[in-house]
């Protein structure tokens, strides 16, 4: 009798255990909500500013530092500002988060939060980074490499995409890590975009570094996940081609099937209701359990 009540309590405490694990998404979607609520936030505009001050404002208390620096751009040269926040680790090496927080210049007459593309990936990393921050409470350090945030500006064109319109912040970043030795710490780039989607199917982005897709793909597939990911594949320009082509191990979680045709991206459409905390919670939970793979290497 007792052994059976014994088992019978392992049973009902097992799926309390595995809910508990669980990436919060719902926060990450409240973060979401209040950035997207800013409003567009195209450069130079003042969305912009208080998106730069919402940044600013949360990760006040952290290892924050703000990248400024001067892009010449179609329109002139405009000053962009990328943030980074630093947990730190007892490893020596770096895994690196980001995602792009602007909107985009030529949409800016219409009303383009871009809820999905730029808020949903800047409220994931941010939910991340308190996760982080109790993790690192008391002066801790995170047991196996530290983890930087980036949120980059400067990733939508200002005219038409192009190798030299687009990525300003990265590239930007890219080359200043090149010249004062960090990317020779960076260990993986894990960059996320528009994985905010209610209807989630996130492509294999094939410019990514096979070993970390491969990490993604036992991640996703450990809780289960796997029609979500990587179903169809295709080659995606975006913020972590410039760490490809300096030789950093990357991926791309992209998902660019965004409304029926992808008839939402890069229009008014691309609103808070097209957003999910359940799709939140998924690309917490593979990402946080690659970094956790990346740190067993």
């Amino acid at each position: 009798m007792r052994l059976a009540k014994f088992i019978a309590g392992l049973i009902l405490f097992a799926p309390m255990a595995a809910r508990a694990q669980h990436f919060d998404g719902a926060k990450a979607y409240e973060y979401t909500r209040e950035f997207a609520g800013i409003g567009p936030r195209w450069v130079t505009s003042q969305g912009h500013t208080k998106a730069e001050n919402y940044l600013r404002a949360h990760f006040q208390h952290d290892q924050l530092e703000q990248d400024t620096f001067m892009a010449d751009t179609p329109i002139g040269p405009v000053n962009l500002r990328n943030f980074i926040v630093r947990f730190p680790g007892k490893k020596p090496g770096v895994i690196v988060l980001g995602t792009h927080y602007e909107t985009n210049y030529p949409l800016r007459n219409i009303n383009f939060v871009g809820a999905n593309d730029g808020a949903a990936t800047t409220g994931l990393l941010m939910a991340i980074g308190d996760k982080l921050r109790a993790q690192t409470a008391g002066g801790k350090q995170l047991d196996g490499y530290s983890v930087w945030l980036v949120f980059f500006d400067g990733e939508e064109a200002f005219q038409t995409w192009s190798q030299s319109d687009s990525t300003y912040g990265s590239r930007h970043l890219a080359a200043k890590w090149g010249r004062d030795g960090t990317l020779g710490k960076v260990k993986a780039f894990i960059l996320t975009d528009m994985i905010g989607d209610k209807d989630l199917d996130i492509q294999r982005e094939s410019n990514s570094t096979g070993w970390l897709v491969d990490l993604v793909r036992q991640s996703a597939h450990k809780y289960g996940y796997d029609r979500y990911f990587f179903q169809t594949e295709e080659p995606v320009e975006d913020d972590h081609l410039p760490f490809v082509k300096r030789g950093v191990p990357s991926v791309d979680i992209i998902d660019l099937d965004y409304g029926p045709n992808n008839s939402y991206h890069h229009t008014a459409q691309d609103t808070l209701d097209k957003v999910s905390a359940k799709s939140l919670t998924i690309d917490g939970d593979v990402i946080l359990e690659t970094i956790r793979l990346i740190n067993q290497r």
